[in-house]
């Protein structure tokens, strides 16, 4: 088992009661000193990661396979636009007379680096970095070959107002005579059900709640007792696109609908909740199908649980209430212990 325990300021990584088998991610070939991935410092007994400074394009990466990575391009295409920036040079060069450069950066919350490095290490390129005054990572592309090879992985799957920014990068690529397909990108229209996307988007916007009334739920006569899935956006982007109507397909996979907040606010948003049974158990369904790689994973199998609690129609029992406390108390920002062992089923060109 990969377990990291999560420290306020540190982060100490160990692996126990590890097993190795060919194809599984925890490559030793990879095995290096950790250098400049947390913040403060890191322990070890064993360290997986990746020699950014070695980093190349594995030659089987040809755009034949990412074509055929539905996978793994539909997942990361949700994740890009849920967590993501494409920025797209107007000028040639700065207001520092530097070059301007394309890029992809994906962002990844400081307790999500293991993901993070799969990620890098499954595409083959990319920096990862840590950057002062961020409260995590960004795997950063901005190679004109790399940037060409994951365009081609995610082109197909992009559902947001972001997809106009691709195009941008496309356009500019086709400006300074690269070689990529000058093809304009079109919103994919297809179930949400049918590909992975929701689940990458999920992983950067998405929230698994477990709600009491108060700390003496257990001895509350009618104690309130919810278990939601939550997911906000604001209601432009950055480009004053609205997001309401893949939030609005979002919120139908989950029979739910979506609803305006913050409106006096200069950052008014739109928020998906589920608000039933079935739309949660639609979310699940979902998942077992298109399951969660980063540490929200861990909070989906707590909220699992507790769901399965309603399910039973005892989490007004006083036995499935004391069960849903001690299920909370380790969600979210409460967890310790993080286990990355689900990290071995994750996509590859492959799948």
């Amino acid at each position: 088992m990969f377990i990291v325990p999560a420290l306020n300021l540190a982060i100490c990584w160990k692996l126990s009661e590890m097993t190795q088998s060919a194809g599984n991610f925890l490559d030793f070939n990879l095995i290096r000193i950790l250098r400049d991935y947390t913040p403060e410092f890191i322990c070890y007994n064993f360290l997986i990661c990746v020699s950014l400074q070695e980093r190349k394009v594995r030659n089987n990466h040809s755009v034949s396979n990412l074509y055929l990575s539905k996978n793994l391009g539909s997942y990361l295409a949700g994740f890009i636009e849920g967590n993501g920036t494409i920025i797209v040079p107007t000028k040639i060069l700065s207001n520092k007379d530097k070059l301007n450069f394309p890029s992809i950066q994906i962002f990844f919350n400081l307790k999500d680096l293991p993901l993070a490095l799969i990620i890098q290490k499954e595409l083959g390129f990319g920096s990862l970095l840590r950057k002062k005054g961020v409260n995590g990572y960004i795997l950063l592309i901005n190679n004109y070959e790399e940037l060409i090879l994951l365009v081609n992985l995610i082109r197909h799957y992009l559902r947001t107002p972001k997809i106009n920014s691709l195009n941008l990068l496309i356009d500019w690529f086709k400006n300074n005579n690269l070689n990529i397909r000058n093809v304009p990108l079109i919103l994919n229209k297809d179930l949400l059900i049918n590909d992975g996307w929701l689940s990458g988007f999920i992983e950067a916007k998405g929230q698994f709640l477990v709600r009491t009334t108060n700390k003496n739920i257990s001895n509350t006569k009618y104690p309130k007792i919810e278990c939601k899935f939550e997911l906000i956006q604001g209601q432009k982007n950055h480009n004053g696109k609205s997001n309401l109507n893949y939030l609005e397909n979002i919120a139908d996979l989950l029979q739910t609908k979506v609803k305006a907040i913050k409106m006096n606010s200069p950052q008014s948003q739109f928020r998906v909740r589920t608000t039933n049974l079935n739309g949660n158990i639609n979310l699940e369904n979902y998942l077992k199908n298109y399951p969660l790689f980063s540490s929200k994973y861990l909070d989906y199998i707590d909220w699992q649980k507790v769901l399965e609690i309603f399910k039973k129609c005892e989490h007004k029992q006083k036995e499935g209430i004391d069960k849903i406390i001690s299920i909370k108390q380790q969600m979210n920002d409460r967890r310790t212990i993080f286990s990355w062992i689900h990290l071995n089923n994750f996509y590859n060109l492959d799948k």
